[in-house]
Parts: structure tokens; sequence; C-alpha cells
């Protein structure tokens, strides 16, 4: 017997409200919006020493910016360091402001038959970089960055989209500290 849906219209029985929890959850949201600051001083933005790097967050979902979508960092490396290794599901992006060096990308081969199934490549791919360059890193990526200079820093704007965080896939993971930093070479 087939399905139909209109016998079933008006009938008693579980009911929902989500529309208009939605319609309420949405006027919040745009209350709150307004008091977001829409300006960024340099001087609110927080530096931070991690197993990324050495990091200033520019634009954070932590920083109640009205930017919703992205995540902005500013990254150093120092001269002749790296960053840490990490992959994760959004893109990335990077423009070098300063200095020059290399990233090396282990490319991600992915497959779905009754579950995800993912491999990286075993030998990296290597991109050279330098100021004025604009680097691209595609989804769940493996990566590393490298400043090729032993004598001056090398320094890039970064950004990724924070959306797919709202979909369940805030996939970050990182699998090997920055040199020198404790946070994961100590254990």
């Amino acid at each position: 017997m087939p399905y139909e849906e209109r016998k079933l219209a008006g009938r008693q029985g579980t009911r929902g409200n989500y529309y208009e929890k939605a319609l309420l959850e949405a006027g919040r949201f745009r209350e709150q919006y307004e008091e977001r600051k829409g300006v960024i001083r340099s001087d609110e933005m927080p530096w931070e020493e991690c197993s990324q790097g050495h990091i200033k967050h520019i634009a954070n979902e932590n920083m109640e910016t009205a930017e919703c979508a992205l995540n902005i960092y500013l990254q150093t490396l120092f001269p002749g360091g790296s960053s840490g290794k990490h992959r994760h599901m959004a893109e990335e992006i990077f423009f070098v402001l300063e200095g020059a060096g290399y990233d090396l990308h282990w490319d991600v081969d992915f497959d779905i038959l009754d579950e995800y199934s993912w491999s990286w490549a075993e030998e990296p791919k290597r991109y050279e970089w330098e100021e004025g360059d604009f680097v691209y890193i595609p989804p769940y990526t493996m990566h590393q960055h490298f400043n090729a200079d032993s004598n001056r820093p090398a320094r890039f704007l970064t950004a990724t989209n924070r959306m797919l965080k709202c979909l369940g896939l805030d996939w970050l993971e990182q699998l090997a500290a920055a040199p020198g930093n404790r946070a994961m070479n100590s254990g």
C-alpha cells in the first residue's frame, strides 16, 4: 500500500515546533550580531604559541567578530623553522607577506563504500613560495610549512572556512607539533 501523507495530515500525534524555534533562534542571532565587532584592533587580536606554531588570531569564532564564516590568522615561522604538521577538512589558503619557504603536502585519497576510507600519499609534494605568493591547500590534505631562510622570519596570512564545523565536519588533526613547542613534543 503506498504511503499517502495527505491521509495523515491533521491527525493528532507527535507535534513539533521546530520551525517556530528556528525563527526565535534567528531573531536572537540577529540581535546578538548587532553587538559583534566589525572592526578588530590589532591589540585585540590574541597571539598564541600552540602546536601549530606562533600565530596571531585575526578573526576567530571565539572573538565575537561580525565575521561568521572564516578563521583568519597570521603565522610567523622563525628563521629556519617550521609549523606543525596537520590536516583539516576545510580548504586553506595563505598569502605570503614576508620571507620565502616551502610547503609539503600529502594528498588525500578518499573513498566510501560501506564506510569512509582515507589514505594519504607516502611521499609529499613540495611547493616553493615567497613574498607575494598565494598558496592553496585542498581539503584534508596533510601539510606543513617551512621557512627556507635561516636568517629572516617568514610570515603569512592564512584563512580557512569554519562553515564545515557547523555541518559536523570540524575534523582538525595535529599530527606533529612545531619544533620547539611543548604542547605535543613532551608526551
